[in-house]
């Protein structure tokens, strides 16, 4: 397995998908059944298969990453050739940038002696989806890029 496997709920919102991939593999309901019951190391490898599968998809698709904690955000773009990262951080140890306040004070001091920028970018290594998953796994999410392009304008201008 490359990835890691869905969770039972995330297995559950995809019931469809995991059906059609099924059928892709000429597998019935009622085979599906019976693997499940009489080859439990079946079904664990379907569907970890199918896990990989939806990663590969999701993945292929990510554009933006935020791991945002209480003290700094890093922000990424994930172009064809490289990771590119806004790196913020508060100096501020008041301030907790996951909460509403927080992120309220980083709004009207984001250009205050209090707040560190940095910027770099990295190619990926030998297999690109595996890098973003990585950043998944540490506590980035995905998202559609709105504080990262906002970011890299204010960085622009300056």
């Amino acid at each position: 397995m490359k990835y890691t496997r869905l969770t039972k709920q995330q297995l559950e919102e995809l019931h469809q998908e995991f059906i059609n991939f099924l059928a892709t593999q000429s597998i019935t309901a009622e085979e599906w059944e019976h693997i499940k019951a009489n080859k439990p190391e079946v079904a664990e490898e379907e569907l970890d298969v199918f896990s990989d599968l939806i990663w590969e998809g999701v993945l292929n698709k990510v554009t933006y990453l935020e791991n945002v904690s209480a003290l700094q955000m890093h922000l990424f773009e994930l172009t064809d050739k490289e990771m590119k990262l806004i790196s913020v951080k508060v100096m501020n140890p008041d301030i907790d940038l996951t909460t509403k306040v927080g992120f309220g004070w980083f709004k009207k001091n984001w250009q205050s002696d209090f707040v560190e920028y940095l910027t770099a970018s990295k190619a990926y290594g030998e297999d690109k989806n595996l890098d973003k998953f990585n950043l998944i796994q540490q506590g980035a999410v995905i998202t559609k890029g709105d504080l990262y392009q906002w970011f890299n304008n204010m960085i622009e201008v300056n």
